[in-house]
């Protein structure tokens, strides 16, 4: 079948690899893409977001199957349009994206399903605001009620930090919750309906610096699978909060389909969920996608389908991990136009695939920074140990003078290990 993937970010190009080895993928087709993309598909300039144009791309293209990178076009409706003309598409509806769309939505689903997360309170006035620091005391998380690109969220540990933030939001809603003690990991479940199947486990590095230290952003570097989900926490997350999640989407009428990812802390009480997010992550996609065995695309078909019982996802006992390659001054004002060198020598380390995150080619050939995330090195091997030597040994194969990245991916699943 002909396959339209959309989006053009380091999420995107995992997804285009893994598609591009399926049997079943006849023709790769990306909008808009990115000159990593292009290695696998047919790029075209065509606004993602634009339901009308992509229904009328995949009609025009005899496409089988339109698979959503981003969370902006499900969102939008894209997902909802395809399915209007019969194309079947692994997204959920824009009113199953509002899991994502609104933080404050998810956490009243929780509230009312009896679903384990943080208490919280939904504002947006200052006074209320203010009043709920008070009753949260610190570190208290403060967060913009809305999409956010991954970087919506502040962890306060002081007074000042969280008044900052709640100004920050300029009057917009915000969602105000309890500071959860414990360790982060994301859970990844292939959804459709009232049904849901555990794919993968990955643990990724939100903040900025090394040690976990300064503002967060998309994702610094992830690595799967993240050994503290273990298989009893991980069936405990799926019976207690993904499974009711998927049941009470079905009786209010938006019935999910998709991959939903569930952030998780994983507390002394279990697993409670943090935030959802509609589609794969970005920087975990890049590392659970070389980890994926079979037919990709024949997988999510299934699941966009509705064939759940066909849904067997059948991962590799390798382990993986993802270094981010950042522009200077991300996530604030990245610098863009960098030169890159050095990727072909960074694949021939053995096991490693570059992601384009954030690049694009000059009309010299050179290629250049154009994101913040610019580059996602992924090394998979036998052991989380073996998978950072090798990501690290082609990280210093890149010529990136612009770029930055953390040391210390996995350090805590690599301080237990040892």
């Amino acid at each position: 079948m002909n396959i339209l993937l959309l989006g053009s970010g380091g999420r995107e190009d995992a997804l285009a690899w893994a598609l591009r080895q399926s049997p079943s993928c006849n023709h790769l087709i990306a909008a808009p893409g990115n000159p990593g993309i292009a290695r696998w598909a047919e790029c075209l300039a065509i606004d993602p977001s634009d339901p009308a144009k992509v229904v009328a791309l995949a009609r025009e293209r005899n496409v089988g199957l339109v698979v959503v990178g981003p969370e902006a076009p499900l969102v939008a409706g894209v997902a909802d349009a395809c399915s209007e003309a019969g194309i079947p598409v692994f997204g959920p509806s824009a009113a199953a994206a509002m899991l994502e769309g609104s933080k404050g939505f998810t956490k009243d689903l929780c509230l009312a399903e009896g679903i384990p997360t943080a208490r919280y309170v939904r504002t947006d006035d200052l006074e209320t605001a203010n009043a709920s620091l008070d009753e949260f005391g610190l570190p208290v998380v403060v967060k913009a009620d809305g999409l956010a690109a991954g970087k919506g969220v502040t962890i306060a540990m002081t007074r000042a930090e969280a008044e900052a933030a709640v100004r920050a939001a300029n009057g917009g809603p915000l969602v105000i919750e309890q500071f959860l003690e414990g360790e982060e990991a994301s859970l990844f479940a292939l959804v459709h309906g009232e049904q849901a199947v555990a794919l993968a486990s990955a643990q990724d590095h939100k903040r900025v610096g090394e040690g976990d230290t300064g503002p967060n952003t998309g994702g610094m570097g992830a690595y799967s699978p993240a050994p503290v989900l273990t298989p009893e926490l991980e069936r405990r997350a799926m019976e207690e909060i993904v499974l009711p999640t998927a049941r009470a989407m079905v009786r209010a009428g938006t019935p999910f389909v998709g991959v939903l990812y569930a952030g998780l802390m994983l507390t002394d009480e279990g697993p409670k969920l943090i935030e959802y997010n509609v589609r794969f992550g970005d920087p975990e996609c890049e590392a659970i996608m070389p980890r994926l065995k079979g037919d990709v695309a024949q997988l999510l078909l299934a699941v966009a389908e509705g064939r759940m019982d066909a849904v067997r996802p059948e991962l590799s006992a390798e382990h993986s991990m993802t270094v981010i390659l950042a522009a200077g001054g991300y996530p604030g004002t990245p610098r863009k136009g960098g030169t890159i060198d050095g990727i072909e020598a960074a694949e021939r380390v053995p096991g490693v695939t570059v992601f384009h995150a954030g690049t694009a080619r000059h009309g010299s050939g050179a290629l250049l920074a154009a994101g913040g995330r610019v580059l996602a090195v992924t090394a998979v091997g036998p052991s989380l140990a073996e998978a950072r030597a090798r990501a690290y040994q082609a990280v210093d194969a890149i010529d990136f003078a612009d770029g930055f990245h953390r040391r210390d991916i996995g350090w805590r699943e690599l301080e237990r290990s040892a």
